[in-house]
């Protein structure tokens, strides 16, 4: 976009997701270009990609196979019908999703991104229970501190308090168990955290007050990501697992974040060894370059629907563009990238000294804690007396001025940079934090 371009642009006429609408405006952050680990700005400046993007650009940026698969998409066929219609790379999209997942998470259900993954989870896990004559399940549990969208259902089970709080009463029957972060025993934890596993006893009570046979599913992220990275503490989501199985209720993991090589496995399910029943994804599945999600069910649930006459339609949801054919491109080019250059395990490799670099940031000025996992990291500020969230703001300003591109939430610092990225990538991120962070009032 020429500079031209720029000056005659209006930019009110665009309302901002999840911005500080008003100050971005009087200063506007405008990337005009990427490639692999950069961002271009409109200045022409280069700018190192310390988040993948929103969690989504796994692979870095403008990689051909993807490029080349889009385009060959777009000219072969633009777009077909979801219902009652198909195209081959929906299905082969599919069949190659599934192959990455362990067995009995054998379907797929697309949709556009996480919030609509979680809202067809949900539906999924109510219809399932009362096809197979169990209707009165119905409740969800979620986590507070918890992100599943933007949606009602999502921010339903949802616990970021300012996600919820201007919308309403939002969804009936749903509850909430505590959230995992502990900075009193568990504060620099490398990897998963020691202690914690008992806040999973939670959802017993919480079943207990509603009584199992009205509860349909609990959802959750392995590792909560846009709330500032919480990592689960060891042997907490293998408890959550058996409370389940020991009640019949669903067990969702919520994998828009951790899946496609975020911990250094293809999915969390592998990481931590926990199959759970449901597994939304998005981001990820197509590097952020088409908007596409998908939702992993289980065998048992598919084959639940699959009665009744042939000619009816089992499960009445989806999407207008659920498997769109230009999305289904972007995801196979995708996968294609992934498996050439190894990156679903490459994070595997790098996280010991991912964690020694970020970790070496302890002392630093305003930190009170660093935590990380796989190619997560996070660090958490103490923040301004009065003035919640804005330290951190400042820190993403600043570098943001010195060439890295970091992600705040709260008064915490969250990072997740592609998967391609060198050591000496790794190491600008921290020297260009630890100066921005020893800068800060």
């Amino acid at each position: 976009m020429s500079k031209t371009a720029l000056a005659t642009n209006n930019l009110e006429a665009f309302w901002m997701p999840f911005t500080a609408n008003r100050q971005f405006k009087k200063n506007p952050r405008l990337f005009v270009g990427a490639k692999d680990m950069h961002y271009t700005t409109a200045d022409g400046r280069q700018v190192l990609d310390g988040t993948a993007g929103l969690w989504c650009c796994n692979a870095g940026h403008g990689r051909p196979k993807i490029t080349e698969a889009v385009q060959r998409q777009v000219a072969e066929m633009d777009y077909a019908p979801a219902f009652q219609m198909g195209h081959p790379a929906a299905f082969e999209l599919a069949a190659r999703l599934t192959a990455l997942m362990p067995s009995p998470l054998d379907h797929v259900f697309f949709t556009n991104s996480g919030s609509e993954s979680v809202e067809t989870a949900l539906k999924m896990a109510i219809a399932y229970h009362r096809v197979r004559g169990e209707g009165a399940r119905t409740r969800l549990i979620g986590r507070e501190r918890g992100y599943h969208g933007v949606n009602f259902g999502g921010i339903s089970v949802g616990g970021i308090v300012a996600n919820r709080k201007h919308f309403g009463t939002l969804l009936g029957g749903v509850d909430h168990i505590r959230h995992t972060h502990d900075l009193e025993r568990n504060a620099y934890s490398r990897g998963q955290p020691e202690s914690g596993a008992e806040y999973a006893e939670e959802l017993i009570r919480v079943v207990q007050l509603h009584d199992p046979s009205t509860i349909a599913a609990v959802i959750v992220e392995p590792v909560a990501g846009s709330t500032g990275v919480l990592i689960p503490p060891k042997g907490y989501l293998e408890r959550l697992r058996q409370i389940c199985d020991q009640h019949g209720i669903l067990l969702i993991f919520d994998e828009v974040i951790t899946g496609f090589g975020r911990l250094g496995s293809p999915f969390a399910v592998d990481h931590f060894g926990v199959t759970p029943d449901l597994v939304t994804t998005a981001k990820g599945i197509t590097n952020g370059v088409i908007p596409m999600g998908a939702v992993f069910c289980t065998s048992d649930i598919h084959e639940a629907f699959m009665t009744g006459p042939e000619h009816l339609i089992e499960f009445f949801h989806g999407y207008t563009y659920s498997g769109h054919p230009v999305a289904c491109a972007a995801g196979l080019g995708t996968l294609d990238t992934y498996e050439e250059e190894g990156l679903l395990t490459r994070g595997a490799e790098l996280e010991d000294y991912w964690a020694d670099a970020l970790h070496s940031l302890k002392g630093t000025r305003h930190v009170i804690d660093i935590r990380n996992i796989g190619l997560i990291g996070a660090i958490e500020l103490e923040p301004i007396a009065g003035e919640p969230t804005k330290r951190a703001f400042s820190a993403f300003l600043k570098a943001y001025d010195a060439g890295v591109l970091i992600r705040t939430t709260g008064d915490i610092i969250a990072l997740s940079p592609p998967l391609i990225i060198e050591k000496s990538q790794i190491d600008q991120i921290v020297s260009t934090l630890r100066e921005v962070l020893q800068s800060l009032d």
